[in-house]
């Protein structure tokens, strides 16, 4: 039988486009992870081999951020914002409608979908659309986070045995089932790999640890990696944070009350030793991972991108939570590898670590839809542009916390106290001088808040700060 020539035509356009498949997208997302817990920046004594590998083999973008949260469960906010793509208080007025938004097309995994990429889940969702609708497979879905024990709380105290252990499977926790959750992680991910390959489709994969978010708990070899004569007590450590209740962080909020109140550096190498301990067992479990994918031949044409939800206190300020806007709690590591991302290479441009979904549109050939806020990092990993998406980098929780950063100068204010402060994030990382005390300052802190109050245009922000901070609203 003769063909006719469009068919012949429609046919070799086909096979065109079957045979320029897009890149695969591998998104490997850790829980509550500071930035600094990355052997690699040398920030901290910690061992992260293979995050340290993927630092080597990609760009990492060393000032990545969340922006906050509308609820003292600051990874909902946060995923909410990963998925749907809108800054905060957008994200927050869709945040009861996740379902209608993913029937709508407006999540990340369907727009995936829609680009031809059979879509991968396993582990922490926190997103109120269900994962067994968002993506083509989800294996082994977990809620917020592993069952809580009584005895996991206000530990260790002063002169008292340890009533908890890391790595006794008694307690549940990551051990519930059997077999440590990581690892269930690390083997999803490998599976996924596995059918990756025979299919013709793209893969997006979506993996996501519950680790390093409490109880945090890892074999025993791993917890004997850090004795505690090994953990350093941070620089700006505080037995007590002066304004922790009016800012709600409290020791009654569910993450300050992990540890005992007034802190002791004892109780703070302890939660630190087990911090680490279940970040590198973590590590491990991505290095399985990444080793899979360069045996099933797919590297070469895969993006991988490393992030976390928000960073984690464990004793910065004598604060143990995220649910504070310093540095150790909005910045999170970020990573990406690619076919054309520089290796070795460090970014110092700030970004929303949530602009993870705008630069996996761009590699899927996919323009930005909308409703997407967030950014695509790839011309700043590639070196095509070194300057951020964004002049200047906001920070919320509740209604008692607010701030904004540009360049290296960081407003920090506090409605309920009221009080302002000043931060420069490059001289003082750790954040210990306030140079609001400094009334030569005031200009400065005047614009900063002039540019904060701009930003909460842009991200549905209707708090009142002009009112609170009449000094600091002054032209």
């Amino acid at each position: 039988m003769i063909r006719s020539i469009p068919y012949v035509v429609a046919a070799f356009a086909l096979a065109l486009v079957v045979h320029a498949k897009k890149p695969n997208v591998l998104f490997i997302f850790a829980d509550d992870q500071c930035f600094e817990t990355v052997g690699g920046l040398g920030l901290t004594d910690i061992e992260t081999p293979n995050l340290d590998r993927l630092m080597k083999s990609g760009t990492t973008f060393t000032r990545a951020y969340n922006m906050g949260s509308w609820s003292g469960a600051v990874c909902v906010a946060s995923r909410h914002m990963l998925n749907t793509g809108r800054f905060l208080w957008h994200a927050n007025e869709t945040y009861k409608k996740a379902e209608e938004e993913r029937a709508a097309g407006r999540f990340w995994s369907e727009n995936m979908k829609s680009a031809g990429y059979e879509t991968y889940f396993t582990g922490k969702w926190h997103v109120r659309a269900k994962a067994e609708k968002c993506f083509d497979i989800a294996r082994n879905v977990r809620g917020g986070m592993p069952n809580q024990t009584p005895a996991g709380y206000n530990r260790p105290l002063p002169g008292k045995p340890d009533p908890w252990s890391p790595f006794d499977p008694k307690f549940g926790g990551f051990w519930k089932g059997g077999k440590h959750w990581s690892e269930v992680v690390g083997d999803d991910g490998i599976y996924f790999l596995d059918l990756a390959k025979k299919n013709k489709k793209p893969f997006f994969a979506y993996v996501a640890f519950n680790a390093p978010h409490d109880p945090r708990q890892a074999p025993k070899e791993y917890v004997d990696m850090y004795p505690l004569k090994r953990i350093k007590v941070p620089e700006n450590f505080l037995p007590m944070y002066p304004y922790k209740d009016k800012i709600g962080c409290s020791h009654s909020l569910r993450d300050e009350k992990l540890g005992p109140m007034p802190r002791t550096e004892h109780s703070i190498k302890v939660n630190r030793q087990e911090y680490y301990a279940i970040i590198t067992h973590m590590d491990v479990q991505i290095g399985r991972i990444m080793d899979h994918l360069q045996k099933s031949g797919l590297a070469k044409e895969t993006y991988v991108f490393f992030s976390a939800d928000h960073g984690l206190g464990v004793g910065h300020h004598g604060l143990f939570g995220k649910q504070n806007l310093y540095e150790h709690s909005t910045r999170v590591p970020f990573i990406v590898c690619g076919p054309d991302i520089p290796k070795g290479k460090q970014v110092e441009a700030p970004i929303y670590f949530q602009d993870v979904m705008a630069s996996s549109l761009e590699i899927a050939g996919l323009e930005k839809p909308e409703h997407v806020q967030f950014n695509s990092v790839l011309p700043l990993a590639r070196g095509e542009t070194k300057k951020s998406n964004y002049d200047a980098i906001y920070g919320a929780y509740l209604s008692v916390q607010r701030s904004v950063t540009v360049k290296d100068k960081k407003l920090l204010l506090y409605p309920n106290v009221p009080v302002a402060r000043l931060y420069d994030v490059a001289a003082d990382p750790m954040e210990m001088k306030d140079l609001a005390k400094d009334d030569a300052n005031i200009p400065l802190m005047r614009k900063l808040f002039a540019r904060l109050i701009k930003l909460q245009k842009e991200t549905g922000d209707k708090l009142d700060l002009k009112t609170t901070f009449p000094d600091l609203a002054k032209k």
